[in-house]
């Protein structure tokens, strides 16, 4: 179905909520994804009773809850409906309680397409609408089919970003993964760690013995089996150390083809595109995701590199959007760039950020004896460890204290990458040196200042200024220029807050 067959003619606004509008039913198969949503938030409590239950009673309301799933999934199905109206959609729900919904085009800023391995096989997907702000789903239509909901997403961009007469803009291709790259970006992200990480924690939450805890005997048990058998090889000292070496570069090796996996199955086919004022990413093997945010909704950016990739010569170029949390993988566009060389990425920021000038910002650093409030959380730590150490190590604690050399080096590297620019358009930070990343904004996007001093600026005659945008996410780093000099750090607030007053807020 095309965009065109979604629209109707001008209407009024009595028209638009009328309830032509709002006759379309999702999809037929609707019901079956919408059980299957609620089996996954039902399935645990479902199974401890079936297994750990006794009795066919137990069994027997097991089947009951199933059945009233199957009940709701059925009932929202013929109680949903949908339709165009003159200026948003309109959406109506529920029988006995019924709740009509109207939606405007203008209102809507993040469109998100998902498709699983089942929506594929069925030939449909799920549309997701955000609104500025939001938390929550301005409206999720589980599920429709594919043309249709491509055609939905179509329509919201041209309705939403020009009048409905406007000519509909040329799709530019601005970024595409290759295999190679993704294959990249798998070795140098930790999704795998996080992967098993996760996966203990929630083994540890759903098995009852656990607690929260792994219980002694299993323990226990374990560590005599596994000792057991490395002790029936009676090995030298030398054969222990290479095995335990072995065994670390086995775990190493399963964690990164696990993140190489994963990155395959999320990033396969990325492409980044742009419409008019609209930008749209489109990523996944297996199963698809296609989010489509507007320009203007982006509020802060984070280029980022750790050591994999500056060994591989790439970078990261991520951004906070209005309304998208980062907890959600189909809410919000968070990666312009999951991986790219440094060339590509500064070309995406020139031709998004076409008046930031960023390779013309001047980069202003901190004074050399700012190294020190960096070195200084680690020496209390160190003390501690050393101390806690003594009562099973004696006088090998002290080894502990070997900390203090190497985080004095690092705390001297860090501070030398520490600086801010601040140009006619944005301001700019960097941190960091084993992970090293730069955070900007546009002035225009700029919400809220705040110079902050604690006890220690206030003995050294510094100050913390702290940046915060309508849409900076909580999961970035924090966009704050450190250990500035009090005086230095007034003016910059003083300029900063003068371009506030003078610039609207664009978001």
């Amino acid at each position: 179905m095309s965009a065109s067959e979604f629209e109707r003619p001008p209407a009024t606004a009595a028209q638009a909520a009328d309830e032509p509008a709002a006759g379309r039913r999702l999809h037929p198969m609707s019901w079956l994804f919408v059980l299957i949503q609620h089996l996954k938030q039902y399935i645990v409590p479902l199974l401890i009773l079936v297994f750990v239950g006794r009795g066919d009673r137990n069994e027997l309301w097991s089947l009951v809850g199933v059945a009233v799933l199957v009940v709701v999934a059925l009932w929202r199905y013929a109680t949903y409906r949908y339709g165009v109206g003159a200026n948003g959609l309109v959406i109506r729900s529920g029988l006995f309680t019924r709740s009509l919904r109207v939606i405007p085009f203008v209102r809507i800023q993040n469109v998100a397409v998902q498709q699983t391995m089942l929506h594929r096989l069925f030939g449909v997907a799920e549309v997701r609408l955000e609104s500025a702000g939001s938390k929550e789903h301005e409206a999720q239509m589980r599920v429709l089919k594919l043309a249709d909901a491509l055609a939905l997403e179509t329509l919201v961009r041209r309705r939403g970003d020009a009048p409905a007469d406007a000519v509909e803009e040329p799709v530019d291709s601005l970024l595409r993964l290759s295999p190679a790259e993704v294959l990249r970006l798998g070795l140098v992200s930790n999704g795998g760690l996080v992967l098993v990480g996760a996966g203990l924690a929630a083994a540890m939450q759903a098995v009852p013995d656990f607690n929260g805890r792994v219980p002694e005997p299993v323990l226990r048990h374990g560590a005599s089996w596994l000792f057991g058998r490395v002790e029936g090889y009676h090995l030298e000292t030398t054969g222990y150390a290479m095995l335990a070496v072995g065994v670390i570069a086995f775990v190493a090796v399963a964690l990164k083809t696990l993140s190489v996996i994963l990155a395959l199955l999320r990033y396969y086919g990325f492409e980044l595109s742009e419409q008019g004022r609209r930008l749209t990413a489109e990523r996944g093997l297996l199963g698809r995701w296609r989010t489509t945010v507007p320009r203007r909704r982006i509020q802060a950016w984070t280029l980022e590199e750790g050591l994999l990739h500056r060994w591989l010569k790439r970078r990261r170029l991520a951004v906070d959007t209005v309304g998208g949390d980062g907890h959600d993988e189909g809410r919000a566009l968070k990666e312009l760039a999951p991986i790219a060389p440094p060339a590509t990425c500064t070309g995406l920021i020139d031709h998004l950020l076409p008046r930031a000038g960023w390779d013309a910002l001047e980069w202003r650093g901190l004074p050399e004896a700012a190294w020190w409030r960096l070195f200084l959380p680690d020496v209390p730590w160190a003390l501690l460890a050393a101390f806690a150490l003594h009562w099973h190590l004696g006088g090998w604690s002290l080894l502990a204290l070997l900390w203090l050399p190497w985080a004095a080096f690092k705390a001297r590297r860090q501070a030398q990458r520490i600086g801010y620019a601040l140009g006619a358009e944005v301001i700019a930070t960097r941190e960091g040196w084993w992970r090293r990343y730069w955070r900007f904004a546009e002035l225009d996007k700029l919400q809220a200042l705040q110079l902050t001093r604690s006890p220690i600026d206030r003995r050294c005659g510094t100050a913390t200024l702290w940046v915060d945008t309508a849409g900076a996410g909580a999961l970035g780093p924090a966009l704050r220029i450190r250990f500035l000099p009090e005086p230095e750090a007034r003016r910059i607030y003083e300029r900063l807050s003068a371009a506030l007053a003078e610039r609207p807020l664009r978001w």
